[in-house]
């Protein structure tokens, strides 16, 4: 079972959202919360494997929250996914600098939904489509670097799985663009989240635009 928090202010789409995801069979909802300040309590004491967590909300927003949340021992292997609307572009690229592995849109079906949270609480980044483009557009009008910065301490083959990571590639199809086996590729996946002190994929994806490894159209 993965045990899964759910929070946002609107008392109707929380309910919606519990109903969903006591109905699915292999979802356990630990517990509810109407702000930032209730869910780093509810975290603390239950420590789910995966957070629904809404961005605009009194008190304490989402974002500030996800930074507290993953940033405290008790949550060492919680994952948060954020549930967002279509003209929070800012918001997405702090959460993701916040930690966040996963976001969707509140239009999502619930098939999607019960999906994603299967796919973060695996320890995977996802990111809806429409949220993806906007990303890719936002890089896109950023001043592009003339060189990469390299002073990672990265080898040449961990920063060509970096950019195949940074191109939304997943693990198999990495291994069969670079030639490599699929144990291989998680290492090498492994090395960079370490390396580079990310999360998760969504953070690897952010260094390597933020870095100019990957340049948004090429």
């Amino acid at each position: 079972m993965i045990t899964v928090a759910v929070v946002d202010d609107q008392d109707l789409v929380r309910a919606g959202f519990v109903l969903l995801l006591r109905s699915s069979g292999g979802v356990e909802v630990v517990g509810e919360a109407r702000d930032g300040l209730e869910a780093i309590t509810l975290c603390r004491r239950t420590a789910p494997d995966v957070v629904l967590m809404d961005v605009r909300m009194p008190h304490l927003d989402g974002l500030a929250a996800t930074r507290t949340i993953l940033a405290d021992p008790a949550c060492t292997r919680t994952r948060v996914l954020v549930l967002t609307t279509f003209d929070d572009d800012d918001l997405v690229l702090e959460a993701l600098r916040s930690g966040a592995s996963g976001f969707l849109l509140k239009e999502t079906r619930p098939d999607q939904l019960l999906e994603a949270i299967e796919v973060v609480a695996g320890g995977e980044a996802l990111l809806h489509p429409r949220v993806t483009r906007r990303l890719i557009e936002r890089f896109a009008s950023l001043p592009v670097r003339r060189t990469p910065a390299y002073d990672d301490g990265l080898t040449d083959r961990e920063r060509e799985v970096l950019l195949a990571v940074s191109q939304g590639l997943s693990n198999q199809e990495i291994a069969a663009r670079l030639y490599l086996g699929y144990g291989t590729v998680k290492t090498h996946v492994s090395h960079l989240l370490g390396k580079l002190d990310c999360r998760d994929r969504a953070q690897l994806v952010m260094y390597a635009y933020e870095s100019g490894l990957a340049v948004p159209g090429r």
